[in-house]
């Protein structure tokens, strides 16, 4: 049974992966393991870039502690301007596949607090009265009243960065 490491141990992030796998892959089943791994990146990244750069660390990192698995998946929640999104790598072997999740809107009095330091998720806590948000819904539950979930809509991200392993003719690799 293929491995998938998940570098984290957020509940919504680990479904995220086992959803998009199991849809990605129907005939196949997969033994999934989130670990805790540093990303190198400041708790809430407060750039594109910074936000990729701290999804490619983290799967770096799992690759390090667990040597033997058959994927590695680092997602990375961050900002870009007024939005938050995240970024989702995946790697198998030499493949990669990368995806930006959908990005959506931050109330102004959030932005504030972000940019003092705050965390996303310590945010929406205080602004629902809310604990620990970030591992169940997140603040896209929060502010879609639930229309959506952080699972969600990072499942359709990491179907999105699955891309070269789904169709993998059209995306060779070094070793291809």
């Amino acid at each position: 049974m293929p491995t998938i490491i998940v570098a984290s141990t957020n509940p919504a992030k680990i479904s995220a992966v086992e959803t998009a796998f199991t849809q990605a892959f129907p005939d196949h089943a997969f033994e999934i393991q989130g670990i805790s791994v540093v990303s190198g990146v400041r708790d809430q990244p407060m750039c594109a870039d910074e936000t990729l750069l701290g999804a490619r660390t983290r799967v770096v990192n799992a690759r390090q502690a667990h040597p033997n698995a058959d994927f590695y998946v680092g997602l990375e929640a961050g900002m870009d301007g007024a939005l938050t999104f995240a970024w989702m790598v995946i790697e198998s072997g030499d493949q990669r596949g990368e995806a930006r999740s959908a990005s959506l809107p931050l109330p102004p009095a959030a932005l504030a607090k972000l940019q003092q330091g705050q965390e996303l998720g310590d945010v929406m806590d205080d602004m629902f009265n809310q604990t620990n948000i970030k591992q169940k819904g997140g603040a896209i539950a929060m502010l879609t009243n639930h229309l959506l979930s952080r699972s969600s809509v990072y499942q359709q991200a990491l179907i999105l960065a699955l891309i070269p392993f789904i169709n993998p003719s059209l995306f060779p690799t070094a070793q291809q």
